[in-house]
């Protein structure tokens, strides 16, 4: 039977009395909910409350730590000393962690938000930056990061830190020639069509594989699939790719 493909999830972004995301419903059609730790998004009671819900759901949860950029949402580059990114990224997942801790869950994983997230795939002082905060925190938890037609740098840098690593795709992203995602700015690099979506993410699962936007494939081996539960009509896209991979792996015995 084929390695089954997780689903993973940001989720806990909320702020006080601003809401986002539809987690309540979402939350049980995924694995794995990347919780946010308060730089990007979140609070300590959201962070409280969406702990529970993957408790009650029997999900995973990762620590989901980002620059401390919440007018931004965290998705603005910041120039930031590497021993920065190490404390930020150990403040953050230890403050998910006591949380969790007080509620019986302990954290799965590691996997940064935003423009931290798109930094270190770019930048390897900063990917260095981050494994050392995760790792010199709790070396057994692992790193999620994107999967890229050749991860084999990212693998030979995790090995200094005896990092694991846990590589991702994308089911709505489409994706270049080399396996990175095409900027949110071209057009046609966020899909909406559900059936693209869903065939996307079929495709990564029985084949690893995806096709690019100029119509080339790309082999991606991933461990998990990034939905996305914003709204309503992406929670329905969430369910029927989660019914989809039930039946391929049902399928395969």
């Amino acid at each position: 039977m084929p390695k089954r493909l997780l689903l993973n999830c940001d989720m806990g972004e909320s702020f006080g009395s601003w809401n986002m995301g539809l987690d309540d419903q979402v939350m049980p059609l995924v694995d794995m909910a990347n919780v946010a730790c308060g730089f990007h998004a979140s609070d300590p009671v959201t962070m409280t409350r969406t702990v529970l819900l993957a408790k009650h759901a029997g999900a995973r949860i990762g620590a989901h730590p980002s620059y401390p950029d919440l007018v931004g949402f965290g998705r603005r580059s910041m120039h930031c000393h590497p021993q920065e990114v190490v404390a930020m990224v150990q403040y953050q997942t230890g403050a998910l962690a006591g949380i969790a801790q007080a509620q019986g869950m302990v954290l799965s994983y590691v996997k940064p938000h935003g423009a931290l997230y798109n930094d270190m795939m770019k930048d390897h002082s900063i990917l260095r930056a981050v494994l050392e905060g995760v790792t010199r925190y709790d070396a057994s938890l692992p790193l999620m990061l994107m999967a890229t037609a050749d991860n084999t740098e990212v693998e030979r840098i995790a090995e200094e830190f005896g990092a694991t690593l846990l590589f991702e795709a994308f089911a709505d992203r489409a994706y270049d020639a080399q396996g990175f995602l095409v900027p949110r700015r071209v057009e046609g690099s966020v899909y909406h069509d559900e059936a693209r979506i869903i065939d996307q993410s079929l495709r990564l699962a029985r084949e690893g594989v995806v096709t690019t936007l100029d119509g080339t494939e790309v082999a991606l081996q991933a461990d998990t699939l990034c939905v996305h539960g914003d709204n309503e009509q992406s929670v329905n896209a969430v369910r029927h790719i989660r019914e989809a991979l039930d039946q391929y792996y049902a399928a395969q015995g």
